[in-house]
């Protein structure tokens, strides 16, 4: 059995059937298949929600740097003056001289639903008739990083959306796993990484959340803490509706190879010890940093209780050798890699994570690391 492997790539995705073919009348590649959330199916399969992220195989034309966005009448291709815009970040671009920090995506992702076997060793059927893709003015530029818990009888995914209006915290529930329903916004603009807790701690539904905004104010000197993104609790009745709670969750610590930026990773899972949670780090390197996976445990009984923050010792790290095959498609200089579901393997975690925005990777973490 394998312990650290690709599962899923940009080569595996079938463009023909994209759910973006039926109306966008341009050339495209999968600029990356990755980050993937994850759950254990009824049948004992795993399921993989693929973000893929689709990109014009022509992005600039007559003098404009052009994005794709949803519409209720199909696909459209925006234009913005190559002039006006810098092209430096191969995932996005920014408009020069606008009174707030405006961007574009250089791709539109959607979701794809692929079943692995019960061991994650092995692809067994990629849904394309049950890809999730945008439809609805508040996710016109695409959906992004969903994460699936197992509540109950039931399972829950949150997925980032991405327009103009705002970017956001979208909500899906499904009786399967497989078909899915939305439950609309659940978190509004720049709230991200959220995560769902795979069980009910006194009665109620909980979550860990990521805000991110344009400015942070300053510990004190002494505090040990860095400032800037850090991880938050929220609670809720129904999963719908959500209080930010005041207990202080995880945050960058100085000192820490994480500290530049913290944001969730799986879903928290209920052990023998507490909920255990992976979450990412990332250090700053002058590119997009780079980005690695850590842990934490919170009490069984009180989640806001933090047992545990591994943030010392990181549990996963970027492995460009992974994607040596795909070198020439790779557009990150920094070791990226981004974990997003988790599944108990008996004596292991598995755990699916991104590899350098580019691939879906399997890992398997034996249980004794994590004491």
């Amino acid at each position: 059995m394998r312990d650290d492997f690709l599962i899923f790539t940009p080569d595996d995705v079938d463009l023909s059937r994209s759910p973006l073919r039926a109306t966008l009348d341009a050339r495209t590649f999968v600029l990356g298949a990755f980050n993937p959330g994850m759950t254990r199916l009824a049948s004992g399969n795993l399921l993989l929600m693929v973000r893929v992220a689709e990109a014009l195989a022509e992005p600039v034309a007559q003098g404009k740097v052009r994005a794709i966005r949803w519409t209720p009448d199909g696909y459209a291709l925006d234009g913005h003056a190559c002039g006006r815009v810098d092209m430096d970040d191969p995932r996005a671009f920014r408009l020069k001289d606008t009174p707030s920090r405006l961007m574009g995506l250089t791709s539109l992702s959607w979701l794809l639903p692929v079943e692995l076997d019960p061991t994650g060793e092995d692809v067994l059927a990629v849904h394309y008739d049950r890809a999730i893709a945008p439809f609805a003015a508040w996710q016109h530029y695409g959906l992004e990083d969903a994460r699936i818990s197992r509540i109950g009888d039931g399972w829950w995914m949150t997925i980032c959306t991405v327009s103009a209006e705002r970017h956001a915290t979208m909500l899906m529930r499904s009786a399967d796993g497989l078909n899915w329903v939305s439950q609309g916004l659940v978190l509004d603009h720049q709230n991200k990484d959220m995560l769902l807790f795979e069980g009910t701690p006194g009665g109620m539904y909980h979550a860990l959340t990521r805000p991110l905004g344009d400015g942070y104010f300053v510990y004190p000197a002494d505090s040990g803490l860095a400032g800037g993104p850090a991880i938050h609790f929220a609670r809720s009745p129904d999963a719908l509706h959500w209080k930010p709670l005041e207990a202080p969750g995880i945050r960058p610590r100085a000192g820490s190879r994480g500290a530049m930026k913290l944001g969730g990773g799986t879903p928290p899972v209920l052990t023998e010890r507490g909920w255990l949670a992976l979450y990412h780090g990332v250090e700053p390197t002058g590119g997009v940093g780079i980005y690695r996976t850590f842990w934490a445990l919170f009490d069984r009984n009180d989640p806001t209780r933090i047992l545990h923050v591994g943030d010392d010792e990181p549990l996963i790290e970027g492995r460009p050798v992974l994607t040596e095959a795909m070198a020439g498609r790779r557009y990150l200089s920094d070791p990226v890699v981004f974990s997003t579901g988790i599944a108990d393997g008996g004596d292991h975690w598995i755990v699916a994570s991104g590899e350098a925005d580019l691939a879906c990777r399997i890992t398997r973490v034996a249980k004794d690391r994590l004491r």
